[in-house]
């Protein structure tokens, strides 16, 4: 006889195969018909549990089975031998496998309880509407800018969307916490359903988490593993949000791997992709993350923290400029995929993973297209890029107007001033980033001086700069600081390739846009072509100091230092010299890239790194996963007790000895020098046998480290025996 539960599942599989008969994904037709317009929400108290029904699917379903299955026959062979029959064996295993399913059953209604948005009371929508506005008054008293026309654009295809009962993914450039806020809170306010939030579990915070939970905010772990049951649950429900016309809005790029195979399986018929960029003149989180990525623990999001932060609420903070892309068709853009690549089989992983890569590369593209320079940006980046202690007013507002000029020039846009002076614009970002911005003052002082005091906090046109630097570095004459334009092409295609991760490169491939970017900045006076062929610094640019030529330079330098760092850091995997071993050292990636951080702290405190910004948690990984994908490291991944990977030297690059000490010779050394010769040369450091000295004595202390195996390595080690 069935359980009672199997009942309400049988019930809960029948409904999800009728779905939702009400579409509640509506947009109002008045931009803002009042301060709060009354958002088309379903009120329906029964709405969390409508939720349920729908992604208790046939696919749940048999994930269920599977798993029950798995564990009943596991039990049954674990069992020592018995004397019943193997009929009563076989009525054993039909009870402990509908024991296993309950179980199951209980699992998952949990992860849902916990993950599934409610937006079940307007009065919560509203109540947390009212206090985000009150929040976002009072830290940003420059208000919240938007572009009208971009906007009702958007309202346009919203509604076009809801007549054919297709969904928007909305995709905001991800620079703060309070981003989804931001967005949910535009939305509600210019009479647009607000959207589903797919948000990390970290925020799912004890009584904040319900109250955003009932805002549209979906909790979901970061990391889905092998959890078969989690995952296809997570699945599930994207696939029914998107089925049924919601907004979905994501800050990361990982679930268009979701929404992707969804499509492809006929999950819905099209949604539109909305990408959006959010523009801060300071964000919240700049201390705590900028600690983050020089190696420092992650700070986990509490209850208690956000209330000790309301002092924040009493400062002044600037402006939020928010813009939104042109929305397009996700099945519009795969057809003309499928045309320019030719024939694909969406069912094949390798081809599925092109296209996502593709799409990812687009929406962050379309977002970078339409971010707005703040002033903020503006300052840190002159303060920043300027030799010397520090940059005098003057000359800080007139390099602040040169920027924005060069911007604006090349279709960038900068946040709308509204005709305010520049010298105002300074003096209110100075202000605003008092704790990152210091003034010089004393007597004999004859002019505001600033400089960064946390330079870290503020940090395709630089690398063609810095691949003439290669030569310029070197000084000597006039003659002697110029490239013949192949051999410059030659060194740009190396850099743009080493750093595609980091950057975002104009369609038309690396000789077109050298081109163009060479005729710009003769065109600008910053360097001068020949005739014969040579390209070098102009006589105008020398004459102002390189001013600009170096501004362009420092843009890029700190992400070379990375590369260079995170290359010398591969020869910490050759074995210590007092290990027999012969071959490269396994290591797990986020133990080497704590020790490459380590290197890369210990060689900028004894001057020979430039930049701290080096140690880049972000940019350090970027450049790990640009030296798998040229086979200088290997990696092997395994999946118990959990998922986790280990990386190698590859033999072609293993770094040579004698004496047992590690020799600055090889393919790895000659990739470490090629990279080096686009770094800043400064008066603390220079590219000697010195330095190759140190800097590899310092790898092979890392190397003893790496030789200690981890917890991990030892179970695997230990499951051997």
């Amino acid at each position: 006889m069935a359980s009672k539960t199997e009942k309400q599942l049988q019930a809960l599989v029948d409904e999800y195969k009728d779905g939702l008969k009400r579409n509640d994904y509506e947009a109002s037709s008045h931009a803002v018909a009042s301060p709060y317009p009354t958002v088309p929400i379903n009120v329906d108290p029964d709405y969390n549990e409508r939720e349920h029904r729908n992604i208790v699917a046939p696919l749940v379903q048999e994930v269920i089975e599977m798993l029950a299955d798995r564990q009943a026959e596991r039990l049954q062979t674990t069992r020592k031998q018995s004397k019943l029959s193997e009929a009563e064996q076989a009525k054993r295993q039909r009870r402990q496998r509908k024991a296993m399913k309950r179980e199951l059953e209980v699992v998952a209604k949990a992860i849902l309880d916990k993950c599934v948005s409610t937006m079940d009371d307007i009065r919560i929508v509203r109540m947390f509407a009212f206090t985000v506005n009150n929040i976002l008054v009072r830290l940003y008293h420059q208000g919240i800018h938007i572009k009208e026309s971009e906007w009702v654009e958007l309202k346009r295809v919203a509604l076009h969307a809801q007549q054919h009962k297709q969904s928007l993914l909305i995709l905001p450039s991800h620079k703060s916490h309070i981003d989804y806020l931001v967005v949910s809170y535009i939305m509600f306010r210019l009479g647009l359903q607000i959207p589903h939030i797919v948000a990390g579990d970290n925020l799912d915070l004890p009584i904040v988490g319900k109250v955003l939970r009932s805002c549209g905010a979906m909790f979901i772990r970061r990391e889905w593993g092998d959890d078969t049951l989690y995952k296809t649950l997570m699945e599930e429900y994207i696939g029914v949000l998107l089925s049924e016309g919601r907004k979905l809005l994501t800050p990361k790029l990982g679930i268009l791997k979701v929404v992707l195979d969804a499509f492809v399986n006929g999950r819905f018929s099209d949604c539109y992709v909305v990408p959006i960029s959010l523009g801060y003149d300071k964000i919240i989180e700049t201390s705590s993350y900028a600690n983050e990525l020089l190696g420092n623990p992650k700070e986990k999001e509490s209850l208690w923290g956000i209330i000790t932060n309301t002092r924040l609420l009493q400062l002044k903070w600037g402006r939020v400029d928010a813009r939104v892309g042109k929305p397009y068709s996700l099945k519009g853009w795969l057809e003309e995929q499928i045309k320019t690549r030719g024939p694909m089989d969406l069912s094949d992983i390798n081809q599925k993973s092109i296209l996502l890569k593709s799409l990812g590369y687009r929406v962050l593209s379309d977002i970078n297209s339409i971010s707005v320079v703040m002033p903020s940006a503006l300052v840190g980046t002159v303060i920043l890029t300027l030799r010397g202690r520090g940059v005098g007013r003057s000359e800080l507002i007139r390099r602040v107007d040169w920027l924005t000029k060069v911007i604006t020039a090349k279709g960038g846009h900068v946040a709308e001033t509204h005709g305010m002076a520049t010298s105002l614009i300074v003096d209110r970002t100075i202000k605003i980033h008092k704790d990152l911005i210091g003034e010089r003052k004393g007597k004999d002082i004859l002019e505001p001086t600033f400089y960064g005091i946390n330079p870290f906090e503020l940090s395709y046109y630089p690398i063609v700069c810095a691949s003439l630097y290669t030569v310029v570095k070197f000084g000597g004459g006039k003659q002697l600081q110029r490239m013949r334009y192949p051999d410059l092409l030659e060194e740009i295609s190396f850099l743009s390739s080493l750093l595609k991760l980091d950057m975002i490169y104009k369609p038309g491939g690396v000789e077109n846009n050298t081109q163009r970017t060479v005729q710009w900045l003769a065109d600008n006076n910053v360097i001068e072509i020949t005739d014969d062929g040579w390209v070098g610094l102009s006589d105008i640019e020398r004459a102002c100091g390189r001013e600009n030529y170096d501004f362009l330079c420092f843009l890029i330098w700190p992400f070379v230092e990375s590369y260079w760092l995170a290359c010398v850091s591969l020869f910490s995997l050759a074995p210590p010299s007092t290990s027999a071993q012969k071959e490269s050292i396994w290591v797990e990636p986020k133990l080497f890239a704590n020790r490459a951080q380590a290197l890369g702290k210990t060689l900028y405190y004894q001057g020979d790194l430039s930049y701290l910004e080096a140690v880049n948690k972000e940019t350090l990984n970027h450049a790990f996963t640009r030296y798998e994908e040229q086979n200088i490291i290997v990696k092997r991944r395994h999946q118990t007790p959990k998922p986790w990977s280990e990386i190698a030297l590859s033999n072609d690059y293993m770094p040579e000895r004698q004496n047992g000490i590690l020799m600055p010779r090889g393919h790895l050394w000659e990739l470490v020098e090629r990279i080096g010769k686009f770094r800043r040369e400064g008066k603390n450091r220079r590219d000697n046998a010195t330095v190759s000295t140190r800097v590899l004595r310092l790898a092979e202390i890392l190397s003893e480290d790496n030789a200690v195996p981890s917890a991990n390595q030892k179970k695997r080690e230990k499951a051997k025996l």
